[in-house]
């Protein structure tokens, strides 16, 4: 089963369990199925409130991001991505680059914000949508525990599926956000003409540092997605040619469906009427007046289409995540009995009941122990959980700049650059900036803002005081690590059983 490559720089150690599970993967992701998926991880709706609730400096964040973090961003998953298009992409980048332990850390905190996401921010966010617009549901009633679990176990349901079946749905989600998207911002014009613009949106747009960093690991968390789609990369039909593209198509038109409704929104509304969670669909409320006696019955079904992108945004993080930590398990990087592929479905089903059951236990404590979610310590256990994501890029960003060096003599593909690593230093160098910069800001808020002179009221901020606050995010965090070294310790035994196969030019893995 192993074999000799003539450069060690083309070599990879790997495991039999690897190799067999591998052999359950199936191609089926075009090129048009790559874009859509990546549009859907990209684009969440659920953050479109928060963002637009900062007004005019909110927008203008958002776009000087779009060019500072998501442009070489997108350069470098391109690069990575077409170059080493192996199952499990980021946890693979992380461990060639780093070593196996290292590749554990990233995967762990990579797929440990998805579960708490779904069954936090999106399972509440899609309940109050549906209890505002369609029919109410009582916090804490029997009916909001089985919407929302409803809700994370289609979620999960998606994940489980095929994936030459079960990719149709974030195609769908895709869609469906260039449609809700566009319909609002084509009905924004059209109210603004026949009843006036009363927004901000070209007033208080100096920047400010308090903005700023209440809003990076936000707008942070809403730009990154470019490389989930690696996470399937071995179910791709042509991941070299594909990725690059599928990440230049999937960029443009994300930033777009940000930049626009949220424009409009402030175009619409009174900065004082732009509430967080409801900001979106309080646009959509005033706008839609235009369409007189079937406004109600078109608010409605844009409330199912805002759920639905939601389930969708749930849902493919989950096929894409879940993979990455499948893949670390096979590799002997954690618990073996997670590396496992359903050979039918060739999907990670025990991940994916895994993460089912984790944001289950999450979402029925948030209603019963904390208030329906309303209780400060929810808000502070989610805003950390929902960071790990980021806390993960500091592995790999770095990853695709230092396999640049220690793989050079792969074939890439794509190139950040004609020639030399300049640019992609400065990709790197850049992106990995900004998500220290959101990691530190949202597990350490407030420091910086007193570095700054920036005045910060902690208690007023998060209904807590800095002692409690550190105590649950530096708790939650060391808790991901004893999981991930509890995991690793369990991988012994399929590490011990080790196949060396060559990485191909091209990204290629053989055995």
């Amino acid at each position: 089963m192993s074999s000799v490559p003539v450069d060690p720089q083309l070599v990879e150690e790997t495991t039999a369990l690897a190799l067999e599970e591998k052999g359950k993967l199936v191609k089926s992701l075009s090129r048009l199925d790559m874009t859509l998926f990546t549009i859907c991880a990209f684009v969440g709706l659920d953050t479109l409130g928060l963002v637009a609730s900062n007004g005019p400096q909110g927008f203008l964040w958002l776009v000087l991001l779009a060019a500072l973090f998501v442009v070489p961003y997108g350069l470098l998953m391109s690069e990575v991505g077409s170059a080493f298009p192996e199952e499990g992409g980021p946890y693979e980048w992380v461990k060639l680059a780093f070593g196996r332990f290292q590749g554990s850390l990233a995967a762990v905190l990579y797929w440990f914000t998805n579960p708490l996401w779904v069954g936090g921010s999106l399972a509440f966010i899609a309940t109050a949508a549906w209890s505002s617009n369609i029919s109410e549901i009582s916090p804490g009633s029997a009916w909001d525990y089985i919407f929302k679990l409803i809700f994370i176990w289609f979620s999960i349901g998606v994940a489980i599926a095929a994936l030459k079946r079960g990719k149709w749905i974030p195609n769908v989600g895709a869609i469906m956000r260039i449609i809700v998207l566009g319909l609002f911002s084509i009905t924004v014009i059209i109210y603004g003409f026949q009843e006036g613009f009363e927004g901000s949106v070209v007033t208080d747009i100096t920047p400010t540092m308090s903005v700023f960093l209440a809003l990076v690991p936000l707008l942070l968390f809403n730009y990154v997605g470019f490389e989930l789609q690696s996470g399937a990369a071995e179910e791709m039909k042509d991941p070299q040619k594909d990725v690059p593209t599928s990440v230049l198509r999937s960029g443009v038109t994300g930033v777009l469906l940000y930049a626009v409704p949220i424009f409009c929104i402030l175009l619409v509304l009174p900065l004082d009427q732009v509430t967080g969670i409801g900001g979106f669909l309080d646009a959509v409320a005033v706008t839609f007046t235009i369409y007189g006696g079937a406004a109600d019955i078109i608010l409605k079904l844009v409330a199912l289409g805002f759920i639905l992108t939601l389930i969708t945004s749930g849902s493919v993080w989950m096929i894409g995540s879940d993979r990455v930590l499948a893949v670390a398990a096979y590799d002997g990087a954690f618990a073996p009995f997670f590396g496992r592929f359903n050979a039918r479905l060739g999907t990670p089903v025990r991940v994916n009941v895994l993460s089912g059951i984790v944001a289950s236990i999450f979402m029925i404590a948030a209603v019963a122990l904390f208030d329906s979610g309303e209780d400060s310590k929810f808000y502070i256990v989610l805003t950390i959980a929902i960071s790990t994501t980021l806390l993960s890029y500091l592995w790999v960003f770095p990853a695709a700049l230092k396999l640049r060096y220690s793989h050079g003599h792969v074939k890439r593909p794509y190139r950040v650059g004609a020639s030399g690593n300049g640019k992609m230093i400065v990709a790197a160098v850049m992106t990995t900036f900004w998500v220290a910069l959101g990691s530190w800001v949202a597990v350490f808020p407030g420091t910086l803002e007193s570095l700054f002179g920036v005045e910060y009221d902690f208690l007023d901020t998060w209904g807590t005081g800095r002692g409690t606050y550190e105590l649950l995010t530096v708790g939650t965090l060391v808790v991901i690590a004893i999981v991930a070294m509890i995991g690793y310790a369990m991988g012994a035994g399929v590490r011990r059983d080790q196949v060396t196969v060559p990485i191909e030019p091209g990204g290629g893995e053989s055995s």
